[in-house]
């Protein structure tokens, strides 16, 4: 009995071990090829982190040292790390030709490829964005974008330059355009007759290469496409975007024409107040700070001269008013020379550069009645009479306590003063005399006549 028990239970584990053998294996079998299979899931990943990036960055205003510094900047980024591109998203009214030329020249050197992207709809890039685009290794528009007129303007007068500078233009774009393998005839015609074209018409001359809705669909059509010895890798490539640091966000908003002209107006004040008032230093270190400013924005902005000189005549004239009492017809005159001056002031047919109209207005009211009214009631303030300490007591009547035939005691506001007689006659005890003027403590009196 003992030994049929003891054979039951030797078979008992035999079976049970036999049953989970074959799922055992499966399990064993997985565990093996859990590793790999988590390492083909992550690949997708890892290789998404290591592909090589679109580097981004925005131009929006006019084209000066401040944005030239700025693209060199980042596209020295984009070839230190291995960018796949640049994608330069502009819209510009234009510049300063010297800062364009400077722009070209690193696009045309670049050792990764550069797109222009006109955007967003409605954008443009007049003048100095034409030159722009026409060095780019890819050019494309939103739709609803213009390109060109680019004649070359005289920025002291906003009068077209002479053929000089013109023909130096119009060969500078040839070259870039026709290395683009872009229509180099309507390029220059841009510079020469200021042509201007919308992206349709654009696409349509092979003046630039794409339109693309938004840049996701710009990084569609660039994908594949091969420039030089570059085959662009966009789609699903990580954007890094670069914006405008500190420094060059403050001098590039200082080109804004609003800007540039509140700037002129500050540094007026500011100057003005500090020459009335010597050692305010307050005002003349913002006046001083205004004006290099100020300065620093003309030379790229189109200012005229003509225009200019009217708001400093405005200014002298509302000056002279309060110097010169002319019953306000000088204070009026100047605040029509501060206007007319001020609407003349940036000459270009781009309405973009121009000082706002509201902001004209405004300042021409403000600032008249800052002369008419702050400015001339303390100068006419110091002009009053004295009427505190030894020198408000001149012209008052004083009365006599001795008689003064040399000296003597008067009594003025309500103290015995000494007292000198400036006049020849002797002045008796219990009248008044007047005060003529003062030595030191002593009262100098005349009789009261």
């Amino acid at each position: 009995m003992r030994a049929a028990v003891a054979q039951r239970r030797e078979r008992l584990p035999a079976r049970q071990s036999s049953l989970p053998a074959a799922p055992y294996r499966s399990v064993q079998i997985v565990r093996l090829l859990m590793p790999l299979l988590m390492l083909l899931a992550l690949m997708p990943a890892a290789s998404a982190q290591t592909r090589a990036p679109v580097v981004v960055m925005t131009v929006d205003g006019v084209i000066g040292p401040t944005v030239a510094s700025y693209i060199d900047r980042v596209i020295t980024h984009a070839e230190q790390t291995g960018a796949t591109a640049v994608i330069l998203e502009m819209d510009t009214p234009g510049g300063l030709l010297e800062s364009t030329h400077q722009i070209m020249r690193r696009l045309l050197n670049a050792r990764v490829p550069v797109v222009v992207y006109i955007s967003p709809s409605g954008a443009r890039a007049g003048s100095a964005g034409t030159f722009i685009t026409a060095a780019a290794h890819i050019a494309a528009m939103a739709p609803s974008t213009n390109l060109g007129a680019a004649h070359p303007v005289d920025g002291a007068t906003g009068e077209a330059v002479g053929d000089k500078v013109t023909n130096d233009a119009s060969a500078a774009i040839r070259t870039a355009a026709e290395k683009r393998g872009r229509n180099a005839e309507w390029y220059v015609l841009a510079v020469r007759e200021s042509r201007s074209i919308t992206e349709r018409q654009a696409r349509a001359k092979n003046v630039v290469d794409l339109i693309a809705q938004d840049r996701a669909d710009l990084l569609r059509q660039l994908n594949g496409r091969r420039v030089g010895e570059h085959q662009l890798r966009t789609a699903g490539a990580p954007i890094e975007e670069i914006p405008m640091d500190v420094r060059e966000r403050v001098l590039h908003t200082i080109l804004h024409p609003n800007v540039a002209y509140l700037l002129m107006l500050f540094a007026m004040v500011g100057i003005y107040a500090e020459l009335q008032h010597p050692g305010a230093i307050f005002p003349g270190v913002i006046g001083a700070t205004s004006l290099l400013l100020a300065l620093y924005s003309m030379a790229v902005l189109p200012i005229n001269v003509v225009g200019l000189l009217l708001i400093v005549l405005g200014v002298g004239l509302m000056i002279a008013d309060i110097k010169v009492p002319s019953h306000g017809i000088l204070t009026g005159a100047g605040a029509i020379a501060f206007a007319i001056g001020s609407f003349m002031l940036v000459r270009t047919p781009d309405p973009f550069l121009h000082v706002s109209t509201r902001l004209i207005l405004a300042a021409t009211t403000v600032t008249t009645l800052f002369f008419a009214f702050v400015v001339g009631a303390g100068l006419r303030a110091q002009r009053l009479r004295v009427v505190t300490g030894m020198e408000g007591m001149l012209g008052q009547l004083v009365l006599v306590k001795t008689d003064i035939l040399s000296s003597g005691k008067v009594l003025a506001e309500g103290e015995l003063w000494n007292a000198e007689n400036a006049g020849d006659e002797p002045i008796p005890a219990g009248t008044h005399a007047v005060v003529v003027g003062f030595d030191g403590f002593t009262l100098k009196v005349r009789k009261e006549i």
